[in-house]
């Protein structure tokens, strides 16, 4: 077949090295219709994933105006609320995306083959996938010619909602998760507060419980509106959830003076704005894709509990273990004072914040990959992968310059602390942002890469012995180099993110496997990938 000539050589058994994947770096900003798809999807949800954080950074700024405690004291509690969040949802955003784009092309509802028939021209589905999709009426409408008018504006009516099960099963999920994460947050706040080096007689305490409080009522609106994010992905339509995040966005910033200082609720204001804006964006989300989608399901069975759980349960693993790194270096901060914790929050929200515009990339390249599997365009998924990693280096290496002046100069935006500034500045910490912003891409989209190849279990099983060895460099290194230790540690952790996406795809192993093995083997993979099951991979066996 074509496309295997072109993805491997004849049963010689060796593998393409990553390098191919880098090969002609020089024309990536010269994309191709492909290039083009790719950003059309990423710019969009680059500016969409980055606004929380940005809501943060407006909520850092404003609030570091008032003062350094309250400053470290909103800095220990966006830290906890941000990670438990991504406990909760980053399982089932990643997981939504692919089976939504997996059903997507199987129902050939995309804008360019809506009026096709690819489930009868398109790859054979598994019994599992069958039933979830939902069946085209061929009947009794096509065939009365004296109702030929009515049975057009029928069938033109039937593809303006989509029958996506993997959306309705997201937004109850969500909702669940929301309510869980909001009850626990409020009634166990003090006690995580503590657990985060916030002690009972620290100043920080009262400020950090009231925002960490009021903020958690905006929980169920976080889950949903990322929850439908992940819907959006999957449709490759990433547009409406960028509009509704610069609407709430707005929206913060225009509340968050008038409530901390006009009404001078202090952090509280700052907390009640947020979750204003979250709710903004959840409401303008909900609206735009109910009319894309039939929320409703035919039957109770088509909400998928089984397949979410399933897979989403092998990226639970893997979020623990990136959001107990994450949070163990905020706690290791907290614990050396609300000085030095106010300069760690500032470089640590820039770090994050600008880190997702790689991601940006990774949900492009996830996207399009699920996709190209399921209707076995094995060509695009290796052209995808490229593209992606190629973008993802000059993106990085882009906020690696942008950063290396910006933070210097900057860092009077969140604060005017002298003291704050000095740790900033003098010992360096703006440097490690700058200097990680090239790994950090490169980590993002080589999760983007695993999770369109529903390699769910490569990337979960992976990031534990990732965390396991970055949790014993922070507490080695926090130890003998306070802060410096902190952040030499931090990149060693994303360092160690990007090697084994280098690893999985550099030694053609699980999907990527490259001797054909199999027919319809992707770059020579020994196993068929569909509605996130994946078959004959002996990784998923094993485990």
């Amino acid at each position: 077949m074509a496309d295997k000539e072109s993805l491997h050589s004849s049963g010689d058994g060796r593998r393409i090295p990553i390098s191919n994947f880098f090969t002609d770096a020089r024309l990536v900003l010269k994309p191709d219709n492909l290039g083009r798809e790719i950003l059309s999807i990423a710019l969009p949800s680059a500016m969409a994933l980055t606004a929380d954080p940005i809501a943060s950074l407006v909520d850092t700024a404003f609030i570091g105006q008032i003062g350094p405690v309250e400053l470290a004291a909103v800095g220990v509690s966006i830290a906890l609320f941000n990670q438990i969040s991504r406990i909760a949802i980053f399982p089932l955003v990643s997981v939504t995306t692919s089976f939504v784009a997996e059903e997507d092309t199987l129902n050939g509802a995309s804008p360019l083959v809506k009026e096709s028939k690819c489930l009868k021209t398109g790859p054979i589905m598994d019994a599992e996938m069958k039933e979830l999709i939902p069946h085209e009426d061929t009947g009794a409408n096509v065939h009365k010619s004296d109702m030929v008018g009515v049975s057009f504006n029928m069938v033109k009516v039937k593809h303006k909602r989509r029958q996506v099960p993997s959306a309705s099963s997201a937004l109850v999920i969500g909702g669940i998760l929301g309510l869980i994460q909001a009850i626990v947050l409020i009634s166990a706040a003090k006690p995580l507060l503590n657990f985060m080096g916030v002690a009972s007689d620290s100043p920080m305490l009262n400020h950090a419980q009231n925002y960490l409080t009021l903020r958690s009522l905006g929980a169920p609106a976080v889950l949903l509106s990322l929850a439908m994010q992940g819907v959006f992905r999957g449709f490759k339509d990433t547009k409406p959830p960028l509009y509704a995040t610069v609407a709430g966005d707005v929206t913060n910033i225009a509340l968050d003076p008038l409530f901390i200082f006009v009404f001078h609720l202090g952090v509280s204001g700052a907390a009640i704005a947020h979750v204003i804006c979250q709710y903004l964006i959840c409401v303008i989300l909900l609206w735009s894709l109910m009319e894309k989608v039939d929320l409703i399901p035919p039957s109770i069975k088509h909400l998928q509990f089984d397949r979410f759980l399933k897979n989403g349960f092998l990226l639970l693993i893997r979020v623990i273990a990136v959001t107990f790194c994450v949070t163990l270096a905020a706690s290791l901060a907290a614990r050396q004072g609300s000085t030095s914790m106010a300069a760690f929050q500032v470089c640590l929200q820039v770090w994050l914040a600008v880190s997702l515009l790689a991601d940006g990339l990774a949900v492009a390249g996830q996207a399009i990959l699920a996709g190209a599997f399921a209707n076995k365009d094995y060509d695009k998924a290796k052209a995808t992968a490229s593209g992606v990693l190629k973008l993802g280096l000059v993106l990085g290496m882009a906020l690696a310059f942008i950063l290396g002046t910006g933070l210097h100069f900057g860092a009077k935006l969140f604060t005017k602390d002298v003291d704050v500034l000095h740790l900033i500045r003098i010992d360096y910490f703006y440097q490690f942002v700058e200097a990680t912003q090239p790994i950090n891409a490169l980590a993002f989209v080589f999760d983007g890469i695993n999770f369109g190849a529903s390699d769910f279990a490569y990337s979960g099983f992976s990031l534990v012995v990732v965390a396991i060895v970055s949790i014993i460099c922070l507490l080695i290194l926090s130890s003998a180099g306070g802060f410096i230790g902190i952040w030499i540690a931090l990149t060693i952790y994303m360092g160690l993110r990007a090697s084994v996406g280098f690893l999985r795809i550099g030694t053609g192993s699980g999907p990527w496997e490259l001797t054909v093995t199999a027919p319809g083997a992707i770059l020579g993979v020994n196993s068929i990938v569909l509605g996130g099951l994946v078959l004959n991979d002996p990784l998923l066996i094993s485990h």
